[in-house]
């Protein structure tokens, strides 16, 4: 099990529309204590400058270190903050563990309430990151994951056939998720 008494706390950083009860990442601020939601302003019409702002602020307002765990639009969220976030704010940050990147450069118009995000920034994170992906993404393909992964200096792990990992999914605690944020958290050495 993943040490909740640490040197670190964990930042969730939800996708649009947030995480409802059923998502893994609402049971995992359930199960570790020394966690804290990045809340937005507007959940439904996403604005970059205002959740980038706010994970700023997250960052800047924790009392430690923090491990990111970001998922779908916060993906971008994260990246686009690393790019301009300065050195105080990159070395608080342990580690990012972001699942299933929502692709907003998707000329699809279903994707025109992400596309102020794009485009996606494909620079290096100063930091340790883990990028996951489901091959049954409908928000991102596989091979632009890993792309991205690769672009990020990231490590890459395939979900298998797990759609969008969403509220959708209901995957309660995510056991293999809990187990790859673990490789991640080793790997960091947080």
């Amino acid at each position: 099990m993943i040490a909740t008494d640490a040197a670190f706390d964990f930042l969730a950083v939800p996708g649009r529309g947030n995480s409802k009860p059923d998502h893994w990442l609402s049971h995992w601020c359930h199960a570790f204590p020394n966690s804290s939601r990045v809340l937005q302003a507007n959940w439904e019409k996403p604005d970059p400058e205002d959740w980038i702002a706010r994970l700023d602020a997250a960052v800047a307002g924790a009392p430690r270190r923090v491990v990111i765990l970001g998922h779908s639009l916060a993906v971008a969220t994260t990246v686009k903050w690393a790019q301009h976030a300065n050195d105080t704010q990159l070395a608080k940050v342990a580690a990012a563990f972001l699942v299933a990147a929502s692709n907003v450069e998707d000329p699809d118009p279903s994707f025109d309430l992400i596309r102020p995000f794009a485009p996606m920034p494909m620079q290096r994170l100063p930091f340790p990151s883990m990028v996951v992906a489901s091959r049954t993404d409908p928000r991102v393909t596989f091979a632009r994951a890993r792309e991205c992964a690769a672009a990020w200096g990231s490590d890459f792990a395939d979900a298998g056939d797990l759609g969008h990992m969403g509220n959708e999914a209901k995957l309660g605690l995510w056991p293999d998720g809990l187990l790859l944020l673990g490789r991640l958290l080793e790997k960091a050495g947080a």
